[in-house]
C-alpha cells in the first residue's frame, strides 16, 4: 500500500495567506507537485493535522481541493491549531475523519491527541479505550498497525516542543506495546524529520508543508530547510519502508528571526 503523509499544512483563512512570511497554499502546491512528479501512484494520503492555521473553515475547504490532486482517499485528523467541529461541517466526505482504516493486511489508526484550548496534547481514557479496542481487532484479523496522531509521543531533543508532547504518552506506549504487530507509529507537529525505533516500532514525525523547526533547538527556532512529505510503503508481510522527499526548484522566504506564531 502505498501512502503519502502531508502534515502540518497550516492553511489561513484564504488564499495568499503567510505563516513566517511563508505562503502556505503555494508551499503547500509546491509539496504535492513534489509528489506527483515523485509518486504517481497513491494509495492513501494521510493528514496529521495542524491543516487549518486557526481553524478556519474555508480552509478545509480549500484542503479538499489540494489533496483531491493526489488522491481521493485522503482522511484527517486534528492538530492543536485546528477546529474539529469545522473539519468535520466542512469535509466532502463523512469518512474524513474516521479512526480506523483497514487496507489490505494493514489497519491504520487516526488518533485525536487534540486538548482543546492547549497547544500540547494528550490521548485521555476514551481515546486510549479505542486504540485498544482497535488493535484487538487488528490482531483477531492478524492485521498490522500503523497508529497515527498529531502530538509527539517521544521527546525529540527541542526543549520548546518537548514540552508539548503526548501528556499520557507512557499509557499509550504500554498499550501498544502488548501488540506484537504494531509496526509504526506516525505524527505531525515538530516540522521536522523523526526516525528511529522503540523495540520493534517504528517512530516517524515528517517535515511540514510549509515553516520547518531548527532541530535541537532550546527554544523557538524556525529552519530554512524546505517544506516536504512522508512516503511510506506498507507491505504485506509487515515490512514498513519509508523516506522524506523535499521541494528543492523552489524557495520560500522564512522569517528566521521570528520568537513563534501561536
Amino acid at each position: 500500500m502505498r501512502v503519502v503523509q502531508l502534515t502540518d499544512t497550516h492553511l489561513c483563512h484564504s488564499r495568499g495567506g503567510k505563516l513566517l512570511g511563508v505562503d502556505t497554499d503555494r508551499s503547500l502546491q509546491a509539496v504535492i507537485d513534489l509528489v506527483k512528479s515523485e509518486r504517481p501512484a497513491v494509495d492513501l494520503l494521510l493528514a496529521t493535522g495542524d491543516l487549518s492555521d486557526q481553524g478556519a473553515p474555508d480552509a478545509y475547504v480549500r484542503l479538499q481541493a489540494y489533496f483531491d490532486q493526489l488522491t481521493p482517499n485522503h482522511f484527517w485528523l486534528p492538530g492543536n491549531h485546528d477546529d474539529r467541529a469545522a473539519m468535520t461541517d466542512n469535509a466532502a466526505h463523512p469518512l474524513r475523519l474516521v479512526r480506523e482504516l483497514r487496507v489490505g493486511h494493514w489497519q491504520v489508526v487516526m488518533l485525536d491527541s487534540q486538548v482543546p484550548g492547549e497547544v500540547g496534547g494528550e490521548l485521555g481514557r476514551d481515546e486510549l479505550r479505542m486504540l485498544e479496542q482497535a488493535l484487538s481487532a487488528a490482531a483477531e484479523q492478524q492485521l498490522f498497525s500503523l497508529v497515527c496522531l498529531h502530538h509527539q509521543p517521544v521527546a525529540i531533543g527541542c526543549d520548546w516542543l518537548d514540552e508539548q508532547m503526548v501528556a499520557d504518552a507512557d499509557a499509550f506506549f504500554a498499550l501498544l506495546e502488548r501488540f506484537p504487530r504494531v509496526r509504526g507509529v506516525l505524527w505531525g507537529h515538530v516540522h521536522q524529520q523523526v526516525d528511529r525505533y522503540r523495540g520493534g516500532i517504528r517512530l516517524l514525525a515528517s517535515p511540514s508543508t510549509c515553516v520547518q523547526f531548527a532541530p535541537g533547538s532550546e527554544d523557538f527556532k524556525a529552519d530554512a530547510s524546505p517544506p516536504g512529505y512522508r512516503w511510506l510503503e506498507l507491505q504485506p508481510d509487515g515490512g514498513l519502508d519509508t523516506g522524506v522527499s523535499r521541494v528543492r526548484d523552489v524557495t520560500f522566504d522564512v522569517d528566521l528571526d521570528s520568537g513563534g506564531y501561536l
